[in-house]
C-alpha cells in the first residue's frame, strides 16, 4: 500500500480536494434517493400505481447498489481506481437524465435500479482510495467530516423534495442530481489520485473467486461487515417507509414529514462531529463502545413507545434520533477496523463489505415494509430494535480480542 503523502497528512487544500469531490458525488447519489422519496406518492399517483411502489423505489436503488460491487473493487485494483470511479460518475449522470424517458412505474423502478448501480462506485472504489491515501487517525477524522456533508442529503432531501413537488415536476429533480454529479466529475478529474496496488495484474473469475473466498473465510471481517449493515438498517428503513408512516398513516402534511427528518439526521451529524473531536483522545474501540449505548437505547425507546401507543410517532422519532447519534459516533471506526480486518487488497475487501451491506439493506427494507403493513408502527420499531440487537451481538464477537481497535493514538 502506498504511504500517505505529506500533503495528505497535513490535510492541505490540494489533499482535501479529492475527498471533497468524492463526497459531492456521494451527496448527489444520496439526494437522488432522499429527495425523491417524499415525491414518490406523487410518482405512483401519476403512474396509477399502488403505495407499495413507494418503498420499491428505494429497494430497487439499493439492489442496484449491490449489483456490480463484486466486480468493481477487484477491477479497480487492476486497472486503476481513477478510470473506474470516473466511469461511475458518468453512468449516474446519464441514468438520471434518462428519467424523462420513463412512461410507467415499472420502467421508473427499473431505471432506479440502474441509477443505484452508481452507489457501487462509492464504497468499492472511492472510499477504498480514501483509506489508502490517509493514515488511520487522519482517515477516520476525514471520513467523519465527509459523512457530515453527505448527511445533508437525508437532512435536507425530504424537506426540499416535499417543497419541490409543489413547485415543479418531479422529473426535474433528476436534472439537479445530474448537475451536481457533473461538478463532482470535473473535480475528480483534477484531484483523484491513483492508489491501486495491483495495477496490470490479469483479472480472472477463478482468481476473483479465490480472493473473495479468502476474505469471507475471515470471520472477524464478516462480523464487522454484517454489523455495519444491521446498524444502518433502521435508518434506511425509516427513510424508505417514513413517507407512508407519516403522510399516509398519521395523516400529516409533506412539510411536517420533512420536519420530522430534521432531528434524526441532525443527531446523526452531531454524532459525526462528536467523533471528529473525540478521535484524538480515544481509541477506535472506545468510540464504538460509546456509540453502542445510544444505538441500543434509542431503538429500545422507539420500540417501547410504539408498542404502548401505536401512534406515538414523536417518541419513535426521538428514539431514532438518539440511535442516529450513536451511529455517527461509532460507524466510521467500525468501517475502518472492518476494512483492515483482512489483508486482501482494499478494492476486493470493500466490494465484499459492500455486497454484505447491500444484501441486508435490500432485503431488510422490504421486510420492514411488510412488518409495518402487518403490525403497524410497533412492529416496525420492534424490527428496528432486532437489527440493533443483532449489531450488538456481532460487536461482542468483533471486539472480543481487546487488542482490536485499541491502538489508535495519532
Amino acid at each position: 500500500m502506498p504511504n500517505p503523502s505529506s500533503s495528505a497528512k497535513r490535510l492541505g487544500r490540494r489533499a482535501l480536494l479529492f475527498p471533497l469531490c468524492l463526497v459531492l458525488y456521494e451527496f448527489s447519489t444520496y439526494i437522488g434517493n432522499d429527495m425523491i422519496q417524499p415525491g414518490m406518492l406523487t410518482v405512483v399517483e401519476q403512474f396509477n400505481a399502488g403505495e407499495a411502489w413507494v418503498s420499491a423505489s428505494m429497494t430497487a436503488y439499493m439492489a442496484g447498489g449491490m449489483f456490480l460491487l463484486w466486480l468493481l473493487g477487484p477491477l479497480s485494483d487492476r486497472i486503476g481506481r481513477r478510470p473506474v470511479m470516473l466511469t461511475g460518475v458518468v453512468w449516474f449522470i446519464v441514468t438520471c437524465l434518462a428519467t424523462f424517458l420513463v412512461q410507467n412505474i415499472e420502467q421508473f423502478t427499473a431505471l432506479r435500479f440502474l441509477q443505484g448501480i452508481s452507489l457501487c462506485f462509492i464504497g468499492a472504489v472511492g472510499y477504498a482510495a480514501i483509506q489508502e491515501s490517509f493514515e488511520e487517525a487522519v482517515c477516520i477524522k476525514i471520513t467523519a467530516l465527509m459523512a457530515n456533508v453527505a448527511l445533508i442529503a437525508p437532512l435536507l432531501g425530504p424537506l426540499v423534495g416535499a417543497a419541490w413537488i409543489h413547485m415543479a415536476p418531479w422529473e426535474w429533480m433528476f436534472v439537479l442530481f445530474a448537475a451536481l454529479a457533473v461538478i463532482a466529475l470535473l473535480g475528480l478529474l483534477r484531484a483523484m489520485p491513483e492508489t491501486a496496488t495491483r495495477l496490470g495484474e490479469p483479472l480472472s473469475l477463478k482468481q476473483l473467486g479465490r480472493d473473495y473466498a479468502l476474505v469471507i473465510k475471515n470471520r472477524r471481517f464478516v462480523a464487522g461487515a454484517l454489523a455495519t449493515g444491521f446498524v444502518s438498517l433502521p435508518l434506511l428503513a425509516w427513510i424508505a417507509q417514513s413517507p407512508v408512516i407519516i403522510i399516509s398513516g398519521e395523516q400529516l402534511t409533506s412539510y411536517e414529514y420533512g420536519m420530522l427528518q430534521v432531528p434524526v439526521f441532525g443527531a446523526l451529524i452531531l454524532g459525526n462531529l462528536a467523533l471528529a473531536r473525540m478521535t484524538s483522545r480515544h481509541t477506535v474501540r472506545a468510540l464504538i463502545i460509546f456509540g453502542g449505548w445510544p444505538i441500543v437505547a434509542g431503538l429500545l425507546l422507539a420500540a417501547l413507545a410504539t408498542l404502548f401507543s401505536a401512534h406515538a410517532y414523536l417518541w419513535m422519532t426521538a428514539g431514532l434520533s438518539i440511535y442516529a447519534f450513536g451511529i455517527g459516533l461509532a460507524n466510521a471506526g467500525l468501517v475502518r477496523l472492518t476494512l483492515f480486518a483482512s489483508d486482501m487488497s482494499k478494492g476486493t475487501v470493500s466490494s465484499a463489505m459492500g455486497m454484505l451491506q447491500m444484501l441486508i439493506f435490500t432485503a431488510g427494507i422490504e421486510i420492514s415494509k411488510s412488518v409495518w403493513m402487518t403490525a403497524g408502527n410497533g412492529g416496525f420499531s420492534l424490527f428496528n430494535f432486532a437489527s440493533g440487537a443483532i449489531w450488538l451481538g456481532l460487536m461482542v464477537y468483533f471486539l472480543k480480542d481487546r487488542r482490536v481497535g485499541g491502538g489508535l493514538q495519532p
